[in-house]
């Protein structure tokens, strides 16, 4: 019951002048932050937080939960329109969300995104809200043996199931890995795949790689046919007839894998979003519509990655372990206004805490009400002319990309990957397995190498625990099934 008398404690101070303004603030500047490619949540609330230190504590992390919720939908925006995911987040939102936009219903995209997003982001403040202490005591139960399985799993998920040609799948996948290992080793301090060149030896940044992947291609179409064609871009005028009905089990399923995968430290919403569009899709009876423009597959990754969002703050609130990079940020805001997170801090400050974890919930419902009023201008972006679109896509993308580190470098090596994904696409080799397998790729190394240090070069370590038996058997329903599947089909008729 304690719960519930500091929600009734928290309410009064949520519900002030100052706080709703900057909940109201904070969720529109969230929008436009994870609409534009290039910027995230984190940068958001990193540039945020200098500008908070003389507001009132519940004042300033209202502000950053507006950030936090809107720049999770707004990644879906740019995602859906011009194929441009505007967070790593968004990248699952792409596989459906801009064939639907290229038929005429980005209407309709742009509101399933909407309300799967707010619908996720308020079941995720709940989660938070109720079941912080005991979802905790979950993650802690991963050891490192598990989070390389389950990394695993998310790779070979999506280069299996995501192409018609699981060995492209793989492909692009070994494409990702190669990228994901270049800098500098973190266990050994060996420069891998830098060639001696500064700019390489952190990494090849995410957002470079996304960015070029995913928006300079559709850039590369768009003026071929604007060069070639004389096309206008559609946009559906008659209502749509859709049944909401359909997407509440998706919605049900999305959430609580948002949820699950948010409390897992060092995942977040970009798997989160990648896994439920691979379950949706795996579980549809109808999953060949999946990638051609099914509402489901928008509605599925935008639930589960704003699912992710107050979940993610679960063991960064009550164990002071930061699950990513924006709960990290969102830590340092904490102490910038004397707020230690851990146990203690729902021990000395009740109100304040649980007056931000209700913040996360009343943002989502502002998120739903300020979209809403917002999806009629973003979507006159479809009545642009491609000859217009192109060069305004790849201008947008270089002066996002530039901003990042202030490199040409990186300009380049964007440049670089937009044309190899070009190639890709033209070779019907899908792109996104290259970009989660970057992302789970160092991961699924580090955790490796950690459990081989832990067991002392034991490999038995690896099957010890019972999540890993269960990640594995996921593994090998997902190696098997597309293998079944082409042997029960029956030949072709000559």
């Amino acid at each position: 019951m304690d719960i519930f008398s500091n929600i009734l404690a928290a309410l009064p101070l949520l519900f002030t002048l100052p706080v709703i303004l900057a909940m109201v603030g904070g969720t529109a500047v969230g929008i436009m932050v994870g609409a534009l490619p290039g910027l995230s949540a984190t940068m958001g609330i990193a540039v945020l937080i200098p500008l908070t230190f003389t507001m009132d504590p519940l004042v300033a992390l209202g502000m950053v939960a507006g950030i936090y919720n809107g720049a999770m939908y707004g990644g879906s925006i740019p995602a859906i329109l011009l194929r441009i995911p505007g967070t790593p987040a968004g990248i699952a939102t792409v596989f459906d969300g801009y064939p639907m936009a290229q038929k005429g219903q980005g209407p309709l995209a742009l509101r399933i995104s909407l309300a799967s997003s707010s619908i996720g982001s308020g079941v995720s403040a709940i989660a938070l809200l109720l079941l912080a202490p005991p979802l905790a005591a979950i993650a802690l139960k991963f050891s490192p043996a598990d989070y390389f399985w389950l990394a695993l799993f998310g790779m070979t998920a999506i280069a299996v199931l995501l192409s018609n040609n699981p060995a492209k799948g793989l492909l692009s996948t070994c494409l990702g890995l190669v990228v994901g290992l270049v800098g500098i080793d973190a266990m050994t301090g060996a420069e891998r795949f830098a060639f001696d060149e500064p700019e390489l030896m952190s990494g090849i940044n995410i957002i470079v790689l996304l960015t070029g992947l995913f928006a300079i291609p559709p850039a590369i179409d768009l003026a071929v046919k604007a060069f070639f064609t004389e096309t206008d871009a559609k946009l559906d005028k008659t209502a749509v007839k859709f049944r909401w009905s359909s997407l509440i089990p998706v919605w049900i399923k999305s959430s609580v894998l948002g949820v699950v995968i948010g409390i897992i430290p060092a995942l977040g919403g970009n798997v989160a979003a990648v896994l439920a569009w691979n379950e949706q899709r795996r579980s549809d009876p109808d999953n060949d519509q999946y990638g051609k423009g099914e509402p489901k597959g928008v509605a599925a990754p935008e639930c589960a990655n704003n699912a992710d969002t107050a979940a993610t703050l679960i063991p960064a609130l009550t164990l002071g372990i930061p699950g990513s990079a924006v709960a990290a940020v969102i830590l340092g805001a904490l102490l910038v206004h004397g707020l230690r997170p851990g146990p203690q801090l729902f021990r000395d400050d009740p109100q304040i805490v649980f007056g931000f974890m209700l913040a996360m919930f009343f943002t989502a419902i502002l998120m739903f009400i300020i979209g809403r009023f917002g999806a009629r201008a973003f979507i006159h972006v479809l009545k642009v002319p491609p000859a217009v679109l192109a060069p305004m896509i790849i201008a947008m993308t270089v002066v996002g990309i530039y901003s990042i580190h202030n490199s040409m470098f990186e300009v380049w090596l964007m440049l670089f990957f937009g044309v190899l994904g070009y190639a890709m696409e033209k070779m019907n080799i899908p792109t996104a397995p290259a970009v989660l397998a970057v992302i789970l790729g160092p991961m699924a190394e580090e955790s490796l190498r950690r459990a081989l240090l832990i067991s002392g070069d034991d490999f038995s370590y690896l099957v010890q625990s019972w999540i890993s038996w269960i990640m594995i058997a996921m593994i090998a329903v997902t190696l098997i099934v597309p293998l079944w599947k082409k042997f029960k089909k029956p030949p072709a008729a000559t």
